[in-house]
């Protein structure tokens, strides 16, 4: 597998439907497979964090959620294409789910919430496989408990990050038997229609940061590691210039 490196953190060069079909022949040797997000955000938390990284890029599928991952590597003539949003490839993870009759688990956000999550899935793929839901308030030691007893196949932790990644990275061995573990962030507000995601006008436009700045001014904190993540990328490139240029 091809895989670009955006500021140390290593990124899967597939497109959405290439991911979908390497993930479940992956499912089908139950393999474990922890999929990380990597987003400017995520990539600016963690880029001193040489242990967080080494763990990122272990794993077996890193996807580019996120246009600051797509630029960063058209700015070096790479080969990511597209943007894999998280919430698209839950609900094509979801969808896939119903001809392998996957037990699935969700985790996160308000019960009320999670609950509607689960029922609007249900309605949306007739032939999934919800065994249980937690909220994201509940005490962890419990939901592991529940999770080893039910023994979900797919296990979505929608806890936001850099919780929900710190989750995984703490039971993942202890939930051995699951075979796919996905951080899926703020998606189960999204499905459940608590929230409504971005419109599709402002996705195919980049503009899906600006989006949820409007709903939620207090991300403006947040959008300060996206200017840094810019700048780093910018000054990444130059210094490979001019490394380049005293090599010739």
């Amino acid at each position: 597998m091809i895989k670009e490196k955006i500021l140390g953190f290593d990124v899967c060069t597939y497109n959405q439907e290439e991911l979908l079909e390497n993930i479940f022949k992956d499912y089908k040797k139950s393999n474990q497979l922890f999929i990380v997000n990597i987003n400017p955000e995520i990539v600016m938390r963690n880029y001193k964090n040489d242990e967080t990284k080494k763990i990122f890029n272990s794993q077996k599928y890193q996807i580019p959620d996120g246009f600051g991952i797509v630029w960063a590597s058209k700015r070096r003539k790479g080969n990511i294409k597209e943007r894999i949003a998280g919430i698209d490839l839950m609900l094509k993870i979801c969808e896939k789910s119903q001809e392998y009759s996957s037990n699935i688990y969700l985790f996160g956000s308000e019960q009320e919430i999670v609950q509607k999550a689960k029922t609007e899935l249900e309605k949306l793929y007739p032939k999934i496989k919800i065994i249980g839901i937690s909220n994201g308030f509940c005490d962890e030691s419990k939901v592991v408990e529940e999770i080893e007893k039910l023994g979900p196949d797919i296990l979505f932790i929608g806890l936001g990050s850099p919780k929900q990644e710190e989750f995984i990275i703490k039971y993942r061995d202890k939930l051995k038997n699951v075979k796919i573990l996905m951080p899926v962030g703020g998606s189960l507000d999204v499905i459940s229609k608590s929230k409504k995601r971005t419109p599709e006008w402002m996705i195919k436009r980049n503009l899906e940061w600006l989006y949820r700045l409007i709903k939620e001014p207090r991300r403006a904190l947040r959008q300060t590691k996206i200017i840094k993540y810019v700048i780093y990328i910018i000054i990444k490139k130059d210094e490979r210039k001019e490394k380049k240029n005293e090599q010739n």
